[in-house]
This record gives structure tokens, C-alpha cells and sequence, in this order.
């Protein structure tokens, strides 16, 4: 059992950096914690359920992991400025006072056809008239004229 719980966890803390290298756009509505516990405890809880010869115990554990590493991270994300910029980032502003930040979009590999699109379907066609844009930590652009 302490196998499976140091697995899980290990698998946690590796999900968890792919998402965060994955980038803002992919993470879509979900924080990158919440969408690693969302498709990890979905897989994890179909192992045992798929395979009779799977111990429940091996699901449960590991689901049961998740969700304690979870309340976990979400405790300390809220008591640490610090720690809730680790797992879930920051804000990225990538239009100032009509201005495309590139380097900045680079580092959050968004490229201008995207930022173009995304600011199109905001109702903001021309980039100059945006006095800011910012991508959030959940991947969705806000912008303010």
C-alpha cells in the first residue's frame, strides 16, 4: 500500500508539471491542479473497475491520494501568495496600451493568429484600441478597453 501511495503521488507531482509546461491554452477552464485530479482519478478509478483481478484496494488508495493531496494543495495555494503562483501561475499580460507583448506571448507559446482570434471574438477587432489584455491562470483572455 505505501507502494501505491508514493506511485500516485509521484504520478501527481508528474502530471502536474506536464500541465504546467503544457502551457495556458491547454489548461482551458480548469486549474492545472484540478485537471490533473479530474483525468487522473477518472483513470485510476477505472482500473479496478475494468479488471476483476484488480484489487478495489488499488483504486481506492490512489483516488483516495489524490483527493487528500488535493485539499492539501488547495489549503496551502490559499494561505501562500507564493505556493498558489507555483500551481496555478500567474496572470500574463500580453497587450499594453495597444502594444503586443511577444515576448511574453512566447513564453506562454500563444501566437498572434490565437491572440488575434481571441481578441476578435472579445469584440476588440483592433489591437489599438486595447488598453490591456491579459491571459489568466486558467487560459481565458480579459480584456479592457
Amino acid at each position: 500500500m505505501g507502494t501505491i501511495f508514493i506511485r500516485t503521488i509521484i504520478l501527481y507531482i508528474t502530471v502536474m508539471i506536464a500541465m504546467r509546461l503544457m502551457g495556458k491554452r491547454q489548461v482551458g477552464e480548469l486549474q492545472p491542479s484540478e485537471l490533473v485530479i479530474t483525468i487522473m482519478i477518472s483513470e485510476l478509478a477505472a482500473i479496478p473497475a475494468a479488471s476483476i483481478g484488480v484489487p478495489l484496494v488499488s483504486g481506492i488508495v490512489p483516488v483516495l491520494t489524490l483527493i487528500i493531496a488535493e485539499i492539501v494543495v488547495s489549503f496551502f495555494a490559499m494561505k501562500s501568495k507564493g505556493f498558489r503562483k507555483v500551481v496555478s501561475g500567474s496572470p500574463s499580460v500580453i497587450i499594453r496600451n495597444g502594444k503586443i507583448n511577444y515576448v511574453e506571448m512566447e513564453r506562454i507559446r500563444m501566437n498572434i493568429d490565437d491572440l488575434l482570434e481571441e481578441t476578435r471574438i472579445a469584440g476588440y477587432p483592433v489591437i489599438s484600441d486595447i488598453k490591456l489584455a491579459i491571459v489568466e491562470t486558467n487560459g481565458k483572455l480579459s480584456i479592457i478597453q
